[in-house]
């Protein structure tokens, strides 16, 4: 957990903001801005702009268009919304506390989880990641890197599906000259590049079989045997392995081997789908608007219907696609602020989760697939999307309107709209 300081006037001007930080892996702690002797930043009310240090945050809450001010030197950054825009605006403030190098996350569970790597990043025990392709693999090894005593030495990724099978050898372990055809002069390879500190082998399943096994090697005993050299040389790195396939199961296949995939499987660390991942959700989409938003524009606030929008979606393509539909909205934006339909999602790749069938209702047969067959509708497939993500969270906070609207990233408000048209649609 993080920790920063507020104080009492920035927490009462927005007194949601504590749970939201808690539930994002930042912890808060009450300050006196004018006896606080640490250089820590800290969330401070916008009247106390003159205790401000310029890593501080000023905050206001006030009706109106949202204001986001970045930080220049000799004035810290300074965040105004109102209610309708307080769920990003959340998001917003921890990303902008948020230590650099640490990922985004806005679900409690996904805090969690980078608190165990955090712990995991003190030893040096191997780490095998598991996620589906685009859910910040190789963010979170970058994270287990800096949190780690490596943290000064290099990290070196290399994705295994990349590079070409006759090469890989040569770039994981070195050559020496005259070793092939083409290799003019000597080469360390990535092992010896990453000497001290962590080397990522992402998509770790696509290794060939035959360098599975002088990988193992590599791994217990410390030391590798570049091409075309008689003597091995010592290594000292921290071997962190990535892959979006089940590796038991590719084992179980015959393509992975076993004993490498118990070497590699120390500290096993599986990523979740983002659209398992709600609240990460704004929590990524307000880290994306900063990085590619130039620090000499205004950034562009999503209304609260963009944010419902992001927040129903099922992202298949997890943070990529996230990613690529905030950029073309920022392009092809009409006004100040992201629109619900600027958001140009591709609607094949957003299957809706059927509704869960009542114990007194008859499940409904499938229609044969034929041109007969009537589309469904972008519209009905998005309010079925609405409607199960808004059942889900009723039924996690135990009907609790309140909770549920922050878990869902809109106002109680909103919510309450929500509900108001799923009973006018069932009548």
């Amino acid at each position: 957990m993080t920790m920063i300081g507020i104080s009492e006037k920035a927490q009462g001007s927005q007194p949601t903001l504590v749970a939201w930080l808690a539930g994002a892996g930042i912890e808060t702690a009450m300050v006196d801005p004018a006896a606080s002797a640490d250089r820590a930043p800290r969330i401070l009310h916008v009247t106390e702009i003159g205790l401000a240090r310029q890593n501080d945050i000023l905050i206001d809450f006030a009706d109106g268009a949202p204001v986001l001010r970045r930080a220049k030197v000799g004035r810290p950054a300074t965040i105004v919304f109102g209610f309708e825009d307080m769920a990003f605006g959340h998001a917003l403030i921890a990303e902008l506390a948020r230590p650099r190098g640490m990922p985004a996350c806005g679900e409690p569970e996904s805090a969690r989880f980078l608190g165990i790597a955090a712990r995991v990043a003190r030893s040096d025990a191997t780490v095998l990641l598991l996620g589906q392709t685009g859910t910040g693999k190789e963010g979170v090894a970058r994270f287990i890197h800096a949190a780690s005593p490596r943290a000064d030495k290099p990290f070196v990724a290399v994705n295994c599906a990349a590079l070409p099978e006759t090469m890989l050898e040569a770039m994981l372990f070195g050559h020496q000259k005259g070793a092939f055809t083409g290799a003019v002069g000597t080469g360390e390879g990535l092992f010896r590049a990453a000497e001290g500190g962590t080397l990522l082998l992402d998509e770790i399943s696509e290794l060939p079989l035959a360098l599975q096994a002088k990988l193992l090697r590599a791994l217990q005993e410390r030391e590798v045997l570049p091409v075309g050299a008689t003597a091995p040389i010592a290594v000292d790195v921290r071997v962190i392995a990535a892959g979006n396939r089940d590796l038991a199961a590719e084992v179980e296949a015959g393509r992975f081997r076993a004993d490498l995939y118990w070497r590699l499987n120390v500290m096993p660390l599986a990523l979740k789908a983002l659209g398992e991942r709600r609240q990460d959700i704004r929590a990524i989409a307000a880290a994306l608007l900063l990085r590619h938003t130039p620090e000499q524009e205004d950034l562009a606030w999503p209304t609260a219907e963009a944010l419902d929008r992001l927040m129903t979606h099922g992202w298949p393509g997890n943070v990529r696609e996230l990613e690529n539909v905030l950029q073309r909205a920022m392009l092809m934006r009409d006004g100040a602020r992201i629109e619900a339909a600027d958001l140009m999602i591709d609607a094949v790749s957003a299957p809706v989760a059927p509704r869960p069938i009542a114990a007194n209702e008859t499940a409904p047969v499938a229609a044969p697939a034929g041109p007969e067959t009537a589309p469904i509708r972008l519209a009905d497939a998005k309010r079925v999307s609405q409607i199960r993500a808004i059942e889900e969270a009723l039924a996690a906070t135990g009907g609790h309107r309140l909770r549920a609207a922050q878990r869902l990233g809109i106002s109680e408000r909103t919510l309450r709209y929500r509900m108001a048209d799923m009973r006018a649609v069932a009548a």
